[in-house]
């Protein structure tokens, strides 16, 4: 690999002591498992690798993938664990037990004020397939690919109003640069 960094104000190299680490997942908590997890399998296509209960603490956590046809899964469980938390662009549920039971419950989604948390990405094969396949799904959006500045780039929201965008890669090739009417 020769590429190593965007050059910005405040990046430096990877140290070594750094080598091997890999971002694992990222956890989003959720209100009724049930409705999350027929989301992300259904809509989404992911697979549930994991499911850990800790009932001394009173929640659970749902590890999901989208894999490939090559992925090798162990089946014993413990080997599954150990994977799971190998793996890269793992999505983790997180359900404190009993929010599924309150009718007023909500977490805050991070993009109304104040603003922290934004959204988690899938890249798609195609934009227009991936449209019409969430339309088919009545899934909520919160931008279309044809609205807005950012063309090619949709926003939707899961079950509990956390922001997916949806991309396809080579659509955003120029993302981020001035139009040639704009150049100086």
């Amino acid at each position: 690999m020769t590429f190593t960094s965007e050059p910005h104000p405040g990046v430096r190299p990877p140290p070594a002591a750094t080598d091997g680490f890999v971002l694992n997942h990222t956890m989003l908590r959720v209100k009724d498992p049930v409705v999350s997890l027929g989301f992300y399998t259904h809509v989404f296509g992911m697979v549930l690798l994991r499911k850990l209960d800790f009932p001394e603490m009173r929640f659970s956590l749902f590890f999901l993938a989208k894999l490939n046809d090559t992925d090798q899964v162990p089946e014993e469980t413990g080997a599954r664990t150990g994977w799971t938390f190998s793996q890269r662009g793992i999505l983790e549920l997180t359900h404190n037990w009993g929010t599924e039971d309150q009718a007023d419950f909500a977490y805050h989604d991070g993009n109304t004020q104040p603003q922290g948390f934004g959204h988690i990405c899938f890249a798609v094969p195609d934009l227009v397939k991936a449209v019409k396949w969430l339309d088919d799904n009545g899934v909520e959006y919160v931008k279309r690919p044809e609205q807005g500045k950012m063309k090619n780039v949709a926003f939707v929201k899961d079950p509990d109003g956390y922001w997916i965008e949806i991309v396809q890669p080579e659509l955003n090739a120029n993302l981020g640069q001035p139009s040639p009417d704009q150049a100086c």
